[in-house]
C-alpha cells in the first residue's frame, strides 16, 4: 500500500463539541429515514400514485446512498472534512425543504434524492469525525454514545412519522427536519475543525463511474428482484451489468494511486473479519428486523402506529446495551462483550420462529428486547475492532467501504427474505389448504355456522357459504404467512450463528498509531 504524505495528529482526550455536532446529524437523517418508511400509503393517496411509482421514494433515496457513499472519503481527505460535512449537511436540508414542497411523485422523488446524497456523505464522515476527535482508548464509549442517537432515530421514526401523518400531514416528516439541520449547521460551523487538505490528488473518475454504475444495478435488482421475478430479463441484465461494472471498479482501484475506495484495506486480516462479521449481522439481523412491520401488521393485524410501538422498546433497549458494550471494549476488547451479544442474538431470533397469529404482545415485546440488548452489546465492537487497525489517515476510506458494505448486505438481506417468504408462503398454503376437510364434526358446525349466518343476515345460503369459504382461506393465508416468517427466522438465526462463531477468530490488538503509513 502507498504512503500518504500527510500526518494526523491523535487527540489527548475528547471533543465533546464536535461529537455532538455528528450525533445531531446522524439522529436527523436516520430519523427521517424510518418515518417516510410509515407515509407511503398516505403519498399513494395524496397523489394517486400506484405501489411501483411510490416506491421510488425509497428505493430512489437508497440508490443514490450506493452511489455517492464510496466518494465521501475520498472528497472528505481532498478538500477538508469540515468542509465536506457542512457541503453534505446543506444538501440534506436543501432536500428536506423542497422534499415537504413537493407536488408529484417526481418531485418528491427528486427532492428525495438531494437528500440522500447529502446524507451518503454524512454517514461515512460521522465515525470518521469521531475517530478524529477521540483518543483511541475512548473510541469505544464515544462510539457507544453516538449509538443512542443511531438507534433512538429508528425507534422514534416510525410512531413519529405514524402521528405526523394521521394528525398533522405528511408535509411535516420532512419540514421538522428543517430547524435541527440549521443548528446543526451552526454547530459545525462554530465548533468543528477543518482538516488539512490531501492536495495532489489525481481524481479517481473511473473508479467512481464503475463504483456507480456497479452499486447502482446491484441494489437496484436486489430490490425489485422479488417483484419482478429473478430470472425476468430485466434483473438478469441488471445483475449482469453490475458484475462488469464492479469488476472493472476492482480493476482499477487495486491500480488507481489514489482510488476512490481503499479496496487495499482487505489486506487488514482484522478489518476484514470485521467487515465480513458485519456482513453476515447485516443480512441475518437486518433482514429479520425488516420481516417484524410485516408480521405484526400483516399477520397480527395491528396499524402501523401500534407496529412502531410495539418495537420502540427494543430499539431503546439498544441504544442503552450500546454505551456500555463502548465501556467495556475499551477496557477488554471486542471479543468478551460480541460474543454474548451475538449469542443473545442467535437464540433469540430462533426463539422468534415460534411466533404466530395468537402470540402474546408482551412476549413479542420481552423477546425483542433482549434481542437488542445483544445487537447493541455486538454492533459497535465488531465494527471498531477491525477499524482499530486501520491508520487515522485512512478511516474516512474504511468508513466510506464499511458504509457501502454494510448498506449492499442489508439490501441483501431484506430481498432475501423477501424471496424466502413468498417462495415458503405459497408451499405453506398448499400443505395447509390440503388438510383443510369438508367432513366431520368441525365441518358441521362449520355448516352450521353458516346456515345461522344466512338467516340472521337474511342471505341466500349460497352466500353465506362463499362468505364462509373466504374466511376460511384468508385465515390459511394468514397462517401461511405466519409459518414463512417462521422459516425465515429460521435462517436468520442460522446466519447470526455464523456470525458468533467467526467472532471467535477476530483478535483484540491495541489502536494502530497515527503516524503509521498504509
Amino acid at each position: 500500500m502507498r504512503t500518504l504524505q500527510v500526518q494526523v495528529k491523535e487527540v489527548e482526550r475528547v471533543n465533546w463539541s464536535a461529537i455532538i455536532v455528528v450525533v445531531f446529524g446522524t439522529f436527523m437523517a436516520l430519523l427521517n429515514s424510518s418515518s417516510v418508511n410509515v407515509a407511503i400509503p398516505k403519498l399513494m393517496t395524496v397523489f394517486g400514485a400506484s405501489q411501483d411509482s411510490i416506491q421510488w421514494v425509497l428505493t430512489g433515496y437508497m440508490l443514490s446512498l450506493a452511489v455517492v457513499m464510496p466518494a465521501a472519503g475520498y472528497l472528505a481527505d481532498r478538500y477538508g472534512y469540515k468542509r465536506v460535512f457542512i457541503i453534505a449537511l446543506s444538501l440534506f436540508t436543501v432536500g428536506s425543504a423542497l422534499s415537504g414542497l413537493a407536488w408529484n411523485v417526481s418531485s418528491l422523488v427528486a427532492a428525495r434524492v438531494i437528500q440522500a446524497i447529502g446524507g451518503g456523505v454524512m454517514q461515512p464522515l460521522s465515525m470518521a469525525l469521531i475517530y478524529r476527535n477521540t483518543p483511541r482508548n475512548k473510541i469505544g464509549t464515544v462510539l457507544g454514545i453516538w449509538g443512542i442517537a443511531a438507534m433512538a432515530a429508528p425507534a422514534v421514526g416510525p410512531t413519529l412519522g405514524g402521528y405526523l401523518v394521521d394528525y398533522v400531514g405528511w408535509r411535516t416528516i420532512f419540514y421538522a427536519n428543517i430547524p435541527v439541520a440549521i443548528l446543526d449547521l451552526f454547530l459545525a460551523f462554530t465548533y468543528l475543525e477543518e482538516t488539512p487538505s490531501v492536495v495532489g490528488k489525481e481524481f479517481d473518475k473511473y473508479g467512481l463511474l464503475s463504483s456507480s454504475v456497479g452499486f447502482f444495478c446491484l441494489l437496484l435488482a436486489l430490490s425489485k428482484g422479488a417483484s419482478k421475478g429473478w430470472t425476468s430479463p430485466f434483473i438478469l441484465s441488471l445483475l449482469l451489468i453490475s458484475a462488469v461494472a464492479l469488476t472493472f471498479f476492482v480493476i482499477v482501484e487495486l491500480s488507481h494511486p489514489e482510488p476512490i475506495m481503499e479496496l487495499r484495506l482487505f489486506k487488514n486480516f482484522v478489518f476484514t473479519l470485521s467487515l465480513v462479521i458485519t456482513s453476515v449481522i447485516s443480512i441475518g439481523m437486518f433482514g429479520a428486523i425488516f420481516l417484524m412491520p410485516i408480521y405484526l401488521q400483516n399477520v397480527m393485524g395491528v396499524s402501523a402506529m401500534k407496529s412502531g410501538l410495539i418495537t420502540m422498546p427494543s430499539a431503546i433497549a439498544t441504544a442503552v446495551a450500546m454505551p456500555v458494550a463502548g465501556r467495556i471494549f475499551d477496557k477488554y476488547g471486542a471479543k468478551i462483550v460480541a460474543l454474548p451479544g451475538l449469542a443473545v442474538i442467535t437464540v433469540t431470533t430462533y426463539m422468534m420462529h415460534r411466533f404466530s397469529l395468537v402470540t402474546p404482545f408482551s412476549w413479542i415485546i420481552w423477546l425483542l428486547v433482549v434481542r437488542a440488548i445483544g445487537m447493541g452489546l455486538s454492533l459497535m465492537p465488531v465494527t471498531t475492532a477491525g477499524t482499530n487497525t486501520v491508520p487515522l489517515t485512512l478511516i474516512g476510506r474504511a468508513s466510506s467501504l464499511n458504509n457501502v458494505i454494510r448498506q449492499v448486505m442489508s439490501s441483501f438481506g431484506i430481498a432475501m427474505f423477501t424471496t424466502i417468504m413468498n417462495t415458503r408462503q405459497a408451499v405453506h398454503f398448499t400443505n395447509l389448504a390440503q388438510g383443510v376437510s369438508l367432513s366431520g364434526s368441525q365441518a358441521a358446525g362449520f355448516q352450521a355456522w353458516m346456515a345461522h349466518i344466512s338467516q340472521s343476515t337474511g342471505w341466500t345460503l349460497g352466500v353465506a357459504k362463499v362468505l364462509g369459504l373466504a374466511v376460511v382461506t384468508k385465515h390459511v393465508a394468514l397462517l401461511a404467512m405466519a409459518e414463512s416468517i417462521a422459516d425465515c427466522y429460521e435462517v436468520a438465526a442460522g446466519m447470526c450463528f455464523v456470525a458468533l462463531v467467526l467472532c471467535f477468530f477476530l483478535r483484540d490488538q491495541r489502536p494502530v498509531s497515527p503516524r503509521l503509513s498504509s
